[in-house]
């Protein structure tokens, strides 16, 4: 399944899919100048609807503020009904949708005040971005061998695109390696997150996670930390070293794209029974009651279509 869809919102405007393109001449192309998001929509019992719609353009315009755009031309409210108005004209029921910030200059200086700020969303068809059996049997990972950015290095709260350079360097080692995904620690040797997703481990009943300040702060790992609170879990944010993770009793990892799936192996080294433990299916399963609308969370964190 590929990314086309009928057409892309740029700038207020839809264009067709093949029209929808940016000047070759763009710091956005040539320095990774630009931000963005990536956001689901799910066929709800209730219908079509984009999950977090606020949270994830709030954290849009926050990134774009962290890097230094002095205005964009659309309010959080705009940006959400773009959202719902593109799954609409493309008439999807369920998608993966993505916002794009992007500078746009008259100059390839490196001085962004050149150039304003411009704002596109797509979207198209896309299932478990790790394969649907991933949901269930778990992945294989490694630890990468790349840093996670320095916070004095990148803007590491702003989900900039120039960040992913890291993600993609980690990714494609790990896939070449045989592995799935790759685990990335940061500056000081501590687990941060994974190329495109935060990380959970499981050890005597509690649920650990990285500290925030080394890792984006992903919406999706929001909801699941209020879902497993309301499971009764406790959960704990404090520094993780990669030991943890070979002795715990599940692993998993969540964001946007990947949704909620368990790691069955670290370097080699298999991960409690080697696949999804009860502590992982359980937050699986109410995530999934969440997404379908029928939970009490539902309501708070689903933006209908209709």
């Amino acid at each position: 399944m590929g990314i086309e869809s009928k057409y892309i919102w740029m700038n207020g405007k839809f264009v067709d899919y093949e029209k929808a393109t940016v000047p070759f001449l763009n710091p956005a192309l040539h320095y990774g100048f630009a931000c963005f998001e990536g956001i689901r929509c799910y066929n709800t019992d209730q219908g079509p609807a984009i999950f977090r719609n606020r949270e994830h353009m709030q954290r849009l315009a926050e990134s774009a503020h962290i890097m230094g755009f002095q205005k964009l031309p659309f309010t959080t409210a705009d940006l959400m009904k773009a959202a719902r108005d593109t799954v609409a004209k493309n008439d999807f029921i369920a998608c993966y949708i993505r916002p794009l910030v992007y500078l746009i200059s008259p100059s390839m200086g490196l001085n962004m005040d050149l150039g304003e700020a411009h704002v596109s969303i797509a979207a198209w068809e896309w299932g478990s971005m790790l394969g649907e059996e991933s949901l269930t049997k778990g992945i294989r990972a490694n630890v990468s061998s790349f840093t996670r950015h320095h916070p004095n290095v990148m803007m590491t709260k702003s989900k900039a695109a120039g960040n992913y350079v890291n993600s993609m360097l980690a990714k494609s080692e790990a896939v070449r390696a045989g592995f799935d995904e790759a685990i990335m620690l940061d500056p000081q040797g501590y687990v941060a997150e994974c190329t495109g997703e935060n990380l959970f481990l499981v050890r005597k009943g509690k649920i650990y996670t990285s500290h925030t300040a080394a890792i984006l702060e992903g919406i999706t790992r929001d909801a699941i930390i209020t879902l497993a609170k309301g499971l009764g879990y406790e959960v704990v944010e404090q520094p993780l070293v990669r030991d943890q993770l070979y002795v715990a009793d599940e692993v998993f990892m969540c964001g946007t794209a990947a949704e909620c799936v368990p790691v069955r192996e670290i370097d080699r080294r298999q991960i409690g029974e080697g696949m999804a433990g009860p502590v992982t299916k359980a937050i699986q399963q109410a995530f999934n009651e969440v997404i379908k609308g029928r939970h009490t969370h539902s309501a708070e964190w689903l933006d209908y279509i209709g």
